[in-house]
């Protein structure tokens, strides 16, 4: 399948500090060479730790930031070479949900407002048809058409998260960009959220970049994941084999993190130790090799390179085939894909827990 997004050797650095003449003495190394891929339709996640790049690359991507180094190609279009009008234009097809559902809306224009104001900058929708398309908007993400005269004070989070999504939605784009999407939201509300992103991509043909640091909710909506460590990726895989056969200490740490709803289940939790190192000024060779257990010379010197096998799973170690077998790090009853399907149902996946708001379910609203 073509690539829809390529992203090769993608960097940016932060000037942190300057000198009193005004030239920069420090700088913060969000992302630091930073490629990969995602298919038309599909999902890729990044994960990792706080401040290990994964927002950055995102706007890097959409160009709300501009890069240092790297190319980003959308559709085989260099997007570094668009001028203003092309960007615009861009823009359609990509987007982006914010985290915070709460911020992300603008507290003086009513629903009705929000979603027409996209409409109208890219003349998508004549001015007559305009209140009919933001009622076709509303009843996609599951929310009731009477709702486009209320302001975002009088909604829940997760109905503003279902507003943000549909705003999103507005131009029609190819590539929706979700930067942890369900972190602000209650875990009984997350589970409709990401039932309904995934049955909007069945639905619209959509590919995602999901942001997270949930492995969780990793495992339930992505294709592919990205693991990212100090502004790089130490790992890609699909999400069955990631989650099955982790290869980087760093992915099998993360994975043993995962909270199991099983008290005397056997686990063998892999608890990081050492320096975290800092992206001003991060350790030379491998980056994780200050809190690595099975770090050798090797590590500190030499920088590891992300090499794929025949089936398409990349690690950047230099022990990867000398490291124990991933069974004895994860759940030793081997329950942990199970497991995950169970907190996925726990959350209100299924129709015993809270059930799914997805397409066509409307949400309603107690009335004030």
């Amino acid at each position: 399948m073509t690539a829809l997004l390529e992203v090769e050797g993608l960097v940016k650095h932060f000037v942190a500090e300057r000198s009193i003449f005004g030239r920069p003495t420090a700088h913060v190394k969000a992302v630091d060479g930073v490629s990969f891929t995602v298919e038309a339709g599909k999902t890729l996640a990044l994960v990792g730790e706080s401040g290990c790049g994964k927002s950055t690359v995102s706007r890097l991507v959409l160009r709300l930031i501009e890069p240092d180094a790297g190319t980003v190609r959308f559709e085989g279009r260099d997007l570094g070479a668009l001028n203003a009008e092309q960007l615009r234009a861009f823009r359609r097809d990509a987007q982006l949900i914010f985290q915070d559902p709460y911020a992300s809306l603008n507290p003086r224009m009513t629903v009705a407002q929000i979603l027409a104001e996209p409409l109208a900058l890219h003349a998508l929708v004549p001015s007559a048809r305009r209140r009919e398309r933001v009622e076709e908007l509303l009843r996609l993400v599951g929310l009731e058409p009477r709702f486009a005269r209320r302001y975002p004070h009088e909604f829940s989070g997760g109905q503003r998260q279902r507003i943000a999504i549909a705003r999103a939605l507005a131009v029609e784009p190819k590539l929706i960009i979700c930067d942890e999407p369900v972190s602000a939201l209650d875990v009984s509300i997350r589970s409709q959220i990401l039932n309904l992103l995934r049955d909007l991509q069945d639905r619209l043909k959509l590919a995602y970049i999901f942001v997270s640091h949930d492995l969780a909710v990793v495992k339930h909506i992505a294709d592919r994941v990205a693991v990212m460590n100090l502004g790089t990726i130490v790992e890609t895989a699909d999400v069955q084999t990631l989650f099955a056969t982790p290869r980087h200490p760093y992915s099998r740490a993360l994975l043993s993190a995962i909270p199991v709803p099983k008290p005397r289940a056997k686990r063998s939790r892999i608890v990081l130790e050492g320096e975290l190192p800092s992206a001003l000024n991060p350790p030379q060779g491998c980056r994780f090799h200050t809190r690595c257990p099975y770090v050798i010379a090797r590590c500190r010197t030499e920088v590891p390179q992300l090499l794929a096998d025949s089936a398409g799973h990349s690690t950047a170690c230099h022990r990867t085939a000398e490291l124990p077998p991933p069974e004895s790090i994860v759940p030793s009853d081997g329950a942990l894909s199970p497991v995950l399907e169970k907190l996925v149902a726990a959350f209100g996946v299924t129709a015993e827990g809270t059930g799914r708001a997805g397409v066509g379910q409307v949400e309603t609203m107690p009335r004030a």
